[in-house]
């Protein structure tokens, strides 16, 4: 496996592997509208703005097979209420055969010498409360629960847990 920094030339498969992940691992808890709504803010043009804009940072993981997986900072959009400068730890996606491999570890490393090198002080996330692993995975780096967070996919609201963790 390698690392590298997305460009906006990653963008479609950036998309394939959040639509592939995010319906994998969480697709059986929507109805059908509420997964094709939720699914349908995400485009291949979106990715790439965010991908050519400074305020994000991207890192991508390949393997011979292709893209496995990558990480997303950008600025807060979560109700969260930083203390200091502060980041947030969008999202970090993995397929299935990366899973295990000690790909998360590197791209959560990536994403605190990030956030630290771009200045913040705090890094904040959400997970979905029955994504024990998640939760575990994030506790083992420091993070700590904050409360509750309302996560909508199409109109039905999950239960995420704010998590914060200190630079």
């Amino acid at each position: 496996m390698s690392f590298r920094d997305a460009t906006p030339a990653d963008a479609a498969a950036i998309d394939a592997l959040f639509r592939t992940s995010f319906q994998a691992t969480f697709g059986h808890l929507y109805a059908a509208e509420d997964l094709a709504s939720f699914l349908a803010k995400f485009t291949v043009e979106g990715w790439a703005a965010e991908l050519a804009d400074p305020a994000f940072a991207f890192r991508v993981i390949e393997d011979a097979e292709g893209l496995a997986g990558y990480c997303k900072l950008g600025p807060i959009s979560l109700p969260a209420e930083p203390q200091g400068p502060a980041l947030e730890l969008r999202q970090l996606y993995l397929l299935d055969r990366a899973k295990g491999s000690g790909a998360a570890q590197a791209l959560m490393d990536w994403a605190l010498a990030t956030a630290r090198a771009r200045g913040a002080s705090e890094l904040w996330l959400s997970v979905y409360i029955d994504n024990h692993r998640a939760k575990r995975f994030y506790q083992r780096y420091g993070f700590e629960d904050r409360g509750p967070y309302a996560f909508l996919v199409g109109n039905h609201a999950d239960e995420d847990r704010l998590m914060r963790l200190a630079l």
